[in-house]
């Protein structure tokens, strides 16, 4: 029996993310399309003879313990197993929080995939999925695996034919934006039926031709400097530049790692106070 494992538990962007409706239950009708990137947190979750879920981070604007959606995790499939055993989540935290790119789901997703294997549960990726949604809606995405384009309130997940590989650059200004209130400051003016996605996209002009976030509507106007950076990435070379989630960060798309990386460099030497870092495709 296992009594350890360390995890990687990956970032993703948001190629496109259309606002459909407001749900009764105060949730958001949506669609999009969610890629992984290979910017990780990294998690070690352990057994242990102490009683208890003790989850510890030390990274700011982390909590530690029962408020840390990797502690809802531990809970919910330690629950299930009915097992006497204590559990210990470290997260070393390499994703900026509250930042678009979704490092908690992904946190907690990784943690019900790790629970699932030490406490030798065998529950499937979709009864797992099951059990995220209830904890986070961008948690099924994580444990779907693959690049997906995501309905509902982002637990109606299809994998996309075909998508190409590409380099990301992601800048964070480091200015914090509130998921709720953007969501409670957007205004639903969609008139025209959405437009039909591909299930494919056979080169980056086709993906970029899709690039689309309803919430920079309410982002850019509050925080100009998201629109800013997307200037800034699109002048260094990306094919094409967006908001990730709710933002703050925008990733620039860049075909060549030599590119996404120079870029990179360029705006960590004009911004020594930003997050800048190219990072590839999953």
């Amino acid at each position: 029996m296992l009594h350890s494992v360390t995890l990687q538990a990956p970032a993703k962007v948001n190629y496109r993310l259309d606002v459909v409706g407001r749900r009764p239950d105060g949730y958001h009708d949506l669609r999009m399309i969610m890629q992984q990137v290979n910017l990780c947190d990294e998690i070690t979750i352990s057994r242990s003879v102490t009683p208890g879920i003790r989850v510890s981070c030390g990274a700011a604007h982390v909590p530690d313990g029962e408020e840390n959606i990797a502690w809802k995790a531990a809970r919910a499939l330690l629950e299930l197993s009915g097992a006497d055993t204590g559990i210990e989540v470290h997260i070393t935290k390499r994703i900026p929080v509250a930042a678009g790119l979704g490092g908690g789901s992904s946190d907690c997703a990784t943690v019900l995939q790790g629970l699932n294997d030490l406490l030798e549960l065998g529950l499937s990726r979709e009864r797992l999925m099951e059990i995220g949604v209830r904890l986070g809606a961008d948690v099924p995405f994580f444990l779907f695996g693959t690049t997906a384009r995501a309905e509902g309130i982002g637990e109606l997940l299809t994998p996309l034919a075909a998508i190409p590989s590409l380099w990301v650059v992601l800048v964070n200004p480091n200015v914090p934006v509130s998921t709720a209130w953007v969501y409670r400051n957007l205004q639903l003016t969609r008139k025209e039926p959405l437009a039909k996605l591909p299930d494919s996209f056979d080169d980056v002009a086709a993906l970029c031709a899709v690039l689309s976030n309803d919430l920079e509507s309410v982002t850019i106007p509050a925080f100009p400097v998201i629109g800013e950076i997307k200037e800034l990435l699109r002048s260094l070379g990306a094919a094409a530049a967006m908001m990730s989630g709710s933002g703050p960060t925008v990733f620039g798309l860049f075909v060549e790692e030599a590119a996404a990386r120079a870029a990179a460099d360029a705006i960590g030497h004009q911004q020594p106070g930003w997050f800048a870092v190219a990072v590839e495709t999953l």
